[in-house]
């Protein structure tokens, strides 16, 4: 590879400039991306594979980030798991039959990629030709307890009380459901890994919203379990896990299998590089809102950050996903100032 940045991060080596890549850096903020959209709905974005390459480039082109992200959605699988959902632009993600009872968990079936995912290898496949390892390619995932979430709720939530209610009233009927998603889940990690990308990142992004106890029943376990299942089939491709308002699971997420741990903007970095220990790498965590500021506050909280991450094991990226009415040129100075760093 040309650039190897990002995979000699997650290994822990020093680095004179950590890489940079950001959550969501395929998206709405792009002018480029907002006219695709125009034409074309979400779902049609994630998978046709000349759009979905098109979006995953189109902030490689502008910015020539460390790594380039295939774009996809978490809930992409779940067609293929017996699980029909929708994307409604400015409303999210929904599921018109949420799964609810045992008769509806017993029909989730576990997922064939090559067959129900085909458009996954032509995009992962042809980013890794077009990329022409100038970047590292990742693949990206949904965490069972996340995709869970979505499936039980029906759609986005703020409160998560009817996943919650069936952890409290109906734990072993969860704990099916999210056995059969950790199962497919693995199973499409590989699957990526085989087509082309080169790290391969899980959002677990509502876990934050359990306490520790329940994360340790309900998320972790599965977060390990598919983190083992990887390693052990594809050894040495580094695994990413990112949660929102993590800080206090930071320890628990060390524990995971996870090479690297993204930090969200909730936690001092140095704070968090204490807590994970020597042996994590660490991702993130500029609070995406610090690019509507002017670029001398952000160039002083990306060199921050930078600092308290130290020379080694770090991946710069913001603490959760870019904006959508992020101006471009802040977008640009981000990667620019991260890349004209240097420790020499």
């Amino acid at each position: 590879m040309v650039n190897d940045l990002i995979l000699r991060a997650a290994r822990g080596e020093v680095l004179n400039r950590p890489p940079v890549w950001m959550m969501r850096q395929a998206g709405r903020y792009m002018a480029v991306y907002r006219q695709l959209r125009e034409k074309y709905s979400f779902k049609e974005r994630c998978e046709i594979p000349e759009l979905a390459t098109e979006i995953s480039l189109q902030p490689f082109r502008a910015f020539k980030p460390d790594g380039v992200i295939m774009f996809s959605d978490i809930l992409t699988p779940l067609d293929g798991m017996g699980i029909p959902f929708d994307i409604i632009e400015s409303r999210g993600p929904i599921i018109d039959s949420p799964i609810r009872t045992q008769a509806q968990v017993d029909k989730v079936y576990p997922l064939d990629p090559e067959k129900s995912l085909p458009f996954i290898k032509t995009i992962l496949n042809t980013l890794r030709q077009e990329v022409a390892g100038e970047a590292t390619v990742l693949g990206f995932v949904g965490a069972p307890w996340t995709l869970a979430a979505y499936v039980v709720e029906g759609k986005s939530s703020k409160e998560y009380a009817l996943i919650k209610g069936m952890a409290f009233k109906e734990p072993a009927l969860l704990h099916q459901l999210l056995g059969k998603l950790a199962e497919s889940i693995a199973r499409y990690m590989i699957f990526q890994i085989d087509c082309g990308a080169q790290a391969v990142q899980m959002f677990d992004s509502w876990a934050g919203h359990l306490n520790p106890m329940d994360y340790e029943t309900f998320a972790l376990p599965y977060e390990q379990q598919i983190f083992k299942t990887v390693k052990e089939a594809r050894p040495g491709v580094p695994l990413i896990l990112y949660i929102n308002a993590s800080g206090g699971l930071l320890e628990r997420m060390g524990q995971s299998g996870a090479d690297v741990v993204s930090v969200d903007w909730t936690v001092d970095m140095a704070e968090a590089r204490k807590r994970l220990g020597p042996n994590i790498a660490v991702q993130g965590n500029l609070d995406p809102c610090v690019l509507f500021g002017p670029q001398d506050l952000i160039r002083t909280r990306i060199l921050d950050v930078i600092e308290k991450a130290g020379p080694t094991g770090h991946i710069m990226n913001l603490g959760h996903g870019i904006l959508q009415s992020t101006p471009e040129e802040n977008a640009r100075f981000f990667f620019d100032t991260v890349k004209s760093f240097s420790r020499a």
